[in-house]
């Protein structure tokens, strides 16, 4: 009898231990994540002030004196003051008074700067809900709920605000670039980090994309992919053997300084795992990109669930269909659209 209380009395401790190891990292990751989304709506509300200020910018020099310079003065400053509670209404407000403006009549540097400002906050907003969506769901989780693991942290709430996506899409010409999803023999893929070059060291946000880069004039995509596979990772392979497009992704990016639309078109190439070269990278590619990691979808969810953003956002669960199309050699006839 003795010897079934002491085993049942370890058992009990082993159950605690594990059972509060598991609450330190989940209440630590939830701070992080907290961190994320606090971080996350400083810069929402630094880009939303910014477009403010290019509102008021137009109502003075294309409507001086005017009903609509008024108008579009009057959005900007209650947008921009508003308390955080009606702040989704001030800005749609203001983004309805912004769809009423005819950019053919404004200055070139006018509309380059609302362009601008506007594909800052598509981004900022974005980035924003993305940290909201993944605080809830670790807070949302019901052992996390009755544990208080969120502490008095407030819950975090989505920012939806119209998206005036036309008009920055009009703004210019996208980058088109070539991708490769590159796989080992487990189908695991070759991910590289990278931050913001036109941040302060310490203070970029770290985050993990597939091996490629853009298009140059007159090029193949299949061409641009092997070049910046060569590039980046040293291995050497033909054009020929690319399987795809596979997929294609549209979006709007905000790097070294610059804000512009995007187009991906995405390969499939299987190789044995091998430790990436740097010696080929640009001085720009040495700059930003920090290292590297063969990932799984498990690996890929970890390093979502983490803070840190995967490109494209759906390559974990769509790693398995990539392994698939390498392995019977075959692709669809138009790329898949993905996110």
């Amino acid at each position: 009898m003795v010897w079934l209380l002491v085993a049942l009395l370890v058992l009990v401790i082993v159950v605690l231990l594990v059972l509060g190891t598991w609450a330190f990292q989940t209440a630590n990751r939830l701070d992080r994540l907290h961190v994320r989304y606090d971080l996350s709506w400083q810069a929402l509300d630094a880009a939303l002030a910014r477009r403010a200020v290019v509102v008021r910018a137009i109502a003075a020099d294309a409507y001086p004196g005017t009903t609509e310079g008024r108008k579009l003065t009057m959005l900007a400053d209650i947008a921009e003051r508003a308390p955080r509670s009606l702040r989704e209404q001030g800005e749609n407000e203001l983004s309805a008074g912004l769809s009423m403006i005819d950019t053919a009549v404004l200055p070139a540097p006018l509309v380059a700067e609302l362009a601008d400002a506007e594909a800052r906050v598509l981004l900022a907003r974005r980035f924003h809900n993305d940290a909201v969506r993944d605080t809830l769901a670790l807070r949302d989780r019901t052992l996390v709920r009755r544990l208080h693991l969120g502490g008095h942290a407030a819950a975090p709430h989505y920012f939806e605000i119209a998206e005036r996506i036309g008009e920055v899409a009009a703004a210019a010409d996208p980058r088109t670039s070539a991708r490769i999803v590159l796989l080992d023999e487990s189908g695991a893929v070759l991910l590289l980090c990278g931050s913001d070059p036109a941040q302060p060291d310490g203070q970029a946000r770290r985050w993990w994309f597939t091996v490629g880069g853009q298009v140059l004039a007159g090029e193949e995509l299949a061409d641009a992919a092997v070049r910046e596979l060569a590039e980046e990772t040293g291995l050497i392979a033909d054009a020929a053997g690319l399987l795809g497009p596979l997929w294609r992704r549209e979006s709007v990016i905000d790097f070294n300084g610059s804000v512009m639309r995007s187009r991906e078109f995405y390969f499939v190439y299987r190789t044995m795992r091998f430790e990436p070269s740097i010696h080929g990278r640009t001085a720009l590619e040495r700059r930003y990109i920090h290292g590297h990691r063969w990932c799984d979808a498990d690996a890929i969810a970890e390093l979502a669930a983490s803070g840190e953003t995967v490109y494209p956002l759906q390559l974990g669960e769509l790693l398995d269909a990539a392994r698939q199309a390498a392995e019977a050699g075959a692709s669809p006839g138009e790329p898949m659209a993905i996110r």
